[in-house]
């Protein structure tokens, strides 16, 4: 028998379920009032949406959405993550700025890709997201109009460069707008979740040496074939019980397919860098960098006296890469990343420096840095 001090254990149900009861009550009573205040909001960035219309500013704002993120994570007192928060916010603004107007974002496709991913991870869903067969397709939309903006990748953690993409730089009169970037989570897939009949292994270049060596370790007889893109890569495994695909969980979910394993990319923190390309130059955010491509005459100590200005006034590279060129009289293009916008004075004035002794000076844009 229970002494007088004992609690029984439908007392503790008892107990548990009216403070249940308790908790709920309060988190629909906090649901209302964000609805309400989420509502208050929308009404503001329509009658925004009406000054811009009158005046013909763009809709779309990286700068201000870039500030936005900022001071959302300044005032975040958890224990949401300051990821977790700027991705509920990133919808929020999303379908607030659809209320202007829709967004139509070119990107690598098909649907799946790790293009797309950066796309919703930018922009939000409220957007029509355009999926283009290649990265020059990408380009060419958004040159045409076709498209407000587009999302290419730049540069993988693990295998560099994307070549394509800063070749394009070079002949665009696009600008970067803005970045994102997005941890690449290789998974094997296929129709029936085994390697059993699977005769070769297809995916986007890039993503097959990304995961190489556990290639080499787990499949080593299989063929392995390049595609387009991930997504791609898992359209033709869904149609093929002998194809396994590498790409993104979202492309496995997309197209129906089971993971045989998961992350097997080598580099346990791959990550892809994805620009922003578009016709708006951004104003300031007060955490922007600026990409630049450069060239020098064949002269000995022409690289060092192309870096040195930024080094005399205080400017910090983020980035150095070169490219042979295919065309004029020099032999490499430099593009170079750098922290600051284009109006601030310390980047102002190397800039200034630069374009009086580069042989090619191209300021392709200054935008906010990913956080």
């Amino acid at each position: 028998m229970a002494g007088a001090g004992d609690s029984l254990p439908g007392d503790d149900a008892a107990a548990a379920a009216a403070e249940l009861a308790e908790l709920r009550a309060a988190i629909d009573a906090i649901d209302r009032e964000l609805v309400e205040r989420l509502s208050r909001r929308a009404r503001l960035a329509q009658r925004v949406g009406e000054v811009k219309h009158r005046t013909g500013a763009p809709v779309y704002r990286p700068e201000r959405e870039a500030q936005i993120m900022a001071r959302l994570r300044e005032l975040n007192p958890g224990p949401l993550s300051g990821d977790a928060l700027e991705a509920i916010w990133r919808e929020v603004v999303s379908a607030c700025r659809e209320l202007e107007r829709r967004l139509r974002v070119a990107y690598l496709g098909p649907a799946g890709t790790f293009s797309e991913q950066a796309l919703l991870r930018h922009f939000g869903s409220s957007v029509e997201a355009v999926a283009c067969p290649t990265i020059d397709e990408v380009f060419r939309a958004t040159e045409a109009g076709a498209a407000d903006f587009g999302v290419v990748p730049v540069e993988n953690s693990s295998e560099g460069a994307v070549n394509r993409t800063l070749d394009l730089f070079l002949l665009t009169p696009l600008s970067i707008s803005g970045e994102v970037s997005v941890p690449v989570r290789q998974n094997l897939m296929n129709l029936g979740g085994s390697l059993d009949g699977v005769r070769r292994i297809v995916s986007h270049p890039q993503s097959l040496a990304q995961c190489a060596g556990w290639l080499d370790r787990n499949a080593p007889g299989l063929e392995r074939a390049p595609v387009a893109s991930n997504a791609e890569a898992a359209r033709l495994a869904a149609e093929d019980a002998a194809t396994a695909a590498v790409a993104g969980e979202y492309a496995a979910q997309r197209y129906g397919l089971q993971i045989v394993a998961r992350s097997i990319q080598d580099d346990p923190n791959n990550r892809t860098r994805f620009a922003i390309i578009g016709r708006h130059e951004c104003a300031p955010s007060g955490a922007d960098q600026t990409s630049l491509i450069l060239s020098v005459p064949d002269r000995a100590g022409a690289v060092h006296s192309l870096i040195e200005p930024f080094a005399r006034h205080g400017v910090s590279m983020k980035r150095f890469e070169s490219r042979p060129a295919r065309q004029g009289l020099w032999e490499y293009y430099f593009y170079i990343d750098v922290i600051g916008h284009r109006d601030d004075a310390p980047v102002a004035a190397a800039l200034a420096e630069l374009k009086a002794q580069a042989a090619f000076c191209k300021v392709v844009g200054s935008y906010p840095r990913a956080a």
